[in-house]
């Protein structure tokens, strides 16, 4: 098929290039700028917040199914708050542009990706895709991130084909969980402390498994919303001391969870404290996909 990759230069993006190629797909990278392309001969540029020039770079490409990787989190080391507000605006105005010039160019499918871990506050520890998102957060910054994740949803489901894969937090590669991640950084020198009883719940998800999540996403006819997780949803007081010690860092101070938003922010505090897991059980049924690695235990701070 004719796949065009939106976001090709990303965590994801770039591996999935060459994925879909290895499975015998025209791959065309959708990408800003031509810095780092992953193959010159087949690359379309345009900035997906100017409309006629992504309509005129997705009609050149031909494509029978797009997929959506874009965001700024590249920036998150030098500017974290201009990361997010850019995201934002690729998750909100980036994805109208990208459907409407998905819907001119004749795709028949789109595939998005979003986050597994926006879900509002809940009596069960780990939530499905029905679950409301965290809209509401009292964090502003929280709060705008979930409401774009819930636009960027709400514009791919509403399209024929369309498909959003939650993707858990992701480390491996070149992500911030990676040894010479930012999150690693601060582990190794002594600057993630456990508030409380650390009972917020992550869903890991390794950079391999969220390749082959979207390769199996643009191969298949499902739609809808489905969470890309593995199947070993942690609480911080468990992976974080696993973490540190993989790293060879110093196990991890414990703090009151009172003082926690004031040392380190209030998503950082979220989700080590608050935060709710994500069953994948749909997408193993819905679209056949399981991860290959299970469980972070025995990769996470290894890579």
């Amino acid at each position: 098929m004719r796949v065009l990759v939106a976001g090709a230069t990303g965590v994801i993006g770039r591996p999935l290039v060459g994925a879909l190629r290895a499975r015998g797909h025209e791959v065309t990278a959708l990408v800003r700028d031509t810095a780092g392309p992953p193959d010159p001969d087949a690359v379309v540029v345009a900035d997906a917040l100017d409309r006629d020039a992504l309509l005129s770079a997705v009609s050149a490409a031909r494509p029978e199914v797009v997929v959506h990787q874009m965001s700024a989190l590249r920036l998150l080391r030098d500017d974290p708050a201009g990361a997010f507000a850019q995201t934002a605006r690729l998750r909100t105005q980036g994805t109208a542009n990208l459907v409407a010039a998905a819907h001119a160019a004749g795709a028949r499918r789109l595939v998005a990706q979003s986050i597994a871990f926006a879900g509002a506050p809940a009596a069960t520890p780990v939530l499905d895709e029905d679950a409301p998102l965290y809209v509401d957060a009292p964090d502003p910054g929280w709060a705008a991130t979930v409401r774009a994740v819930a636009d960027l949803e709400r514009q791919v489901t509403a399209t024929d084909g369309g498909l959003v894969l939650r993707y858990g937090t992701l480390y491996g590669p070149g992500t911030a969980y990676a040894r010479t991640g930012s999150t690693a950084g601060r582990v190794l020198a002594g600057r993630l402390p456990l508030p409380g009883d650390g009972t917020g719940i992550t869903s890991f998800l390794h950079v391999e498994d969220a390749v082959g999540a979207a390769v199996t996403a643009v191969e298949s006819t499902t739609t809808g919303i489905l969470h890309i997780t593995d199947d070993d949803p942690a609480p911080a007081a468990h992976w974080l001391p696993h973490y540190a010690h993989t790293l060879g860092a110093p196990p991890p101070r414990r703090i009151p969870a009172p003082l926690s938003p004031r040392l380190l922010g209030w998503y950082p505090t979220h989700q080590l404290t608050t935060a709710h897991g994500a069953s994948n059980a749909r997408a193993r049924t819905d679209l056949g996909w399981k991860p290959g690695r299970p469980s972070w235990r025995e990769g996470l701070g290894r890579e």
